[in-house]
């Protein structure tokens, strides 16, 4: 196993496991509880890790890092065809009125 990768969050780790699994990359979450120790511990030791099972897999695992972060800044705008309003552009439904957009 090796060390890949290090979350900003919970969420975060394990959506990026899905994402790593969908691409045929098997990996693990490490540190799941270990923010429960931050005042004890370096709060920068309790994020969660991502370790790869294999070493062949980094640069398909990059590849898909890469694409989750480069997807957080580029989410954009779109506007509701029923009651215009603006959401972000990651959402499916409307905020506001819960239509598909």
């Amino acid at each position: 196993m090796i060390r890949f990768y290090q979350a900003a969050n919970l969420p975060d780790a394990y959506l990026l496991v899905d994402l790593l699994d969908h691409a045929g990359v098997a990996s693990q979450v490490f540190n799941q509880n270990a923010q429960a120790g931050v005042g004890e511990l370096p709060f920068t030791h309790a994020y969660p890790e991502i370790w790869l099972e294999h070493r062949y897999d980094v640069h398909v695992a990059r590849k898909v890092v890469d694409e989750f972060e480069r997807s957080d800044a580029d989410v954009g705008t779109v506007y509701c065809g029923s009651c215009d309003e603006s959401n972000p552009g990651n959402f499916e439904l409307c905020w506001s009125c819960g239509d598909a957009l």
